[in-house]
């Protein structure tokens, strides 16, 4: 990657920021996949530009509002896939993920939610090409902020090759059948759904469990132990190297988040062999493509219910059903749709 002090020539600057996190959650991994093979696709068009890690967070807003453009200031576009970018500059492409700090301020922290709802405002106003991964969002951005249905493009993002049902061990310290959630524990993902449904899981012979970690931008939603028994168990937030093997051996994937501009694990999973059940809600519907069963994220019993099924009657059909929807999105694909976005972008402008 271009170190952030470098001049860009090519046409294209992409915006590695989320790129180079550490941990990394659905925005990073559109982040690094698209900074790696967007490149690797025409490597005489983008040129990645990345700041240091410890500039990959909040301590990097300075970076990507001011020294971004200055070292991209021989590109004629900025590509930024992370929902933000630099606010006074007009070569904007920036891939919106999702609406959730406008459609849900008590999600986030008083101080994030205020600067995304004004960059979120800005970006939408001034960018040349908004990218979305759903029409979900391309609807949002259309009913919440007027935009223009011309300057959005869906892209939805890939399933990466390595998450197949042979994708690795069996995880340490996982013996018992289980039911798999991924996600932070904010509010959003509604994870307390699973606390009070791990009971009844739990004499279906199912286990609980849930990986992910905390932001520090998110307000957390309530672990709330079942009525008759203990919740879902916490392992914390897992490894990219260990992810595959976790969904490939789970019963059920559940997804029970109240908004999702896509929702990737539900995809990954299915990749993997592992049937789906997620929330009824926003964009996850669409991003399961009828490879799931939908329930209500607001009834516990429905939801349990679907995971039940998932788990037995419903299993090998779903297995198929989602193995087949995986199939259809590749990272490939969506570099190919990116750039063909961009091609477009530059040949309206003359470039």
């Amino acid at each position: 990657m271009a170190d952030g002090d470098s001049a860009v020539s090519a046409q294209v600057a992409i915006n590695a920021r989320a790129a180079v996190r550490a941990r990394t959650g659905g925005v990073e991994r559109v982040a690094s996949e698209l900074a790696a093979r967007l490149p690797a696709l025409r490597p005489e068009r983008y040129r990645v530009v990345a700041p240091r890690p410890a500039l990959a967070h909040r301590s990097g807003h300075a970076w990507e509002q001011a020294l971004l453009p200055l070292a991209a200031r021989h590109a004629d576009l900025i590509l930024s896939p992370a929902n933000t970018a630099p606010l006074a500059d007009g070569r904007n492409v920036v891939y919106v993920h999702d609406l959730a700090p406008l459609r849900e301020p008590a999600w986030f922290g008083r101080a994030y939610g205020a600067w995304h709802r004004f960059a979120v405002r800005r970006i939408a106003g001034r960018a040349l090409l908004l990218l979305v991964p759903s029409h979900f969002v391309a609807r949002e951005l259309q009913d919440l902020l007027g935009v223009e249905r011309n300057r959005v493009r869906v892209v939805p993002p890939g399933v990466g090759a390595h998450l197949t049902p042979a994708a690795g061990p069996r995880p340490a310290g996982l013996d018992e059948p289980y039911v798999l959630a991924l996600g932070t524990p904010s509010a959003r993902k509604n994870l307390g759904l699973l606390d009070r449904v791990a009971p009844r899981l739990r004499r279906a012979g199912l286990e609980t469990v849930i990986a992910g970690s905390g932001r520090h931008y998110l307000r957390e939603g309530a672990a709330t132990a079942g009525a008759d028994g203990p919740g879902a168990r916490r392992l914390g937030y897992v490894e990219e190297a260990d992810l595959a093997g976790l969904y490939a051996h789970a019963e059920v994937l559940a997804m029970p988040s109240l908004y999702e501009g896509f929702g990737l694990p539900c995809i990954e999973a299915m990749a993997c062999g592992t049937p789906v059940v997620a929330a009824d809600r926003a964009a996850l519907p669409e991003a399961c493509g009828g490879a799931a069963l939908l329930a209500d994220p607001d009834d516990p019993d429905a939801f349990a219910a679907a995971l039940v099924e998932a788990a037995g009657p419903e299993r090998e059909r779903l297995t198929e059903a989602g193995r087949a929807r995986a199939a259809s999105l590749s990272w490939e694909r969506s570099a190919e749709l990116v750039d063909a976005a961009i091609e477009d972008v530059l040949s309206a402008q003359g470039l």
